[in-house]
């Protein structure tokens, strides 16, 4: 597995899993299509000045085109200050191959490397077993159930956090 910047040329990879509507089940359905491309561009600019890690997977380097999902670390501010958050993507003919956990696993080794982001928190759907599991093995800490915002929809979600220079189970 190798993880890669989003580019402008991702817009096919974010269409089947943000306009799918099994991909967007935990996430209140699949986001309107004519939104993508805009959002590509906004997000693969962010990833090449650094300001937040978007990431594509990539399951075979030697097949660098074919995209199994996506995992991501940004900041945004919340009413208690700025939090650090993660989330992943997996496209369905990917899923149950490790592919989520071993690229968030990635990432938060990333951030405890470069000592950066500080706590992590993720807010999976407390429906969505597979990313709760993920969340677990990593050793996420449970902090609480509560609703989230993502894509001006609000959502019941786990809320877990972890601080990789400190929490993060050995692979």
């Amino acid at each position: 597995m190798q993880l890669r910047n989003v580019t402008p040329d991702d817009v096919d990879a974010y269409v089947r899993m943000r306009c799918d509507p099994v991909m967007m089940g935990d996430l209140g359905g699949p986001l309107p299509r004519e939104g993508i491309p805009d959002k590509v561009r906004r997000d693969a600019a962010e990833a090449a000045t650094d300001l937040c890690w978007i990431k594509m997977i990539i399951p075979d380097p030697g097949t660098p085109d074919m995209v199994a999902g996506s995992v991501t670390i940004w900041s945004h501010d919340t009413d208690d200050g700025p939090m650090s958050e993660i989330g992943w993507m997996v496209l369905p003919h990917f899923q149950g191959r490790g592919l989520g956990k071993r690229a968030a696993r990635t990432l938060l080794e990333q951030a405890r490397d470069e000592e950066r982001w500080g706590v992590v928190h993720a807010f999976p759907g407390t429906g969505n077993a597979a990313s709760n599991g993920i969340c677990r093995s990593l050793g996420f800490r449970f902090v609480t159930e509560r609703d989230v915002t993502f894509a001006d929809r609000v959502l019941r979600s786990n809320h877990w956090a972890i601080d990789p220079r400190t929490e993060l189970k050995p692979s």
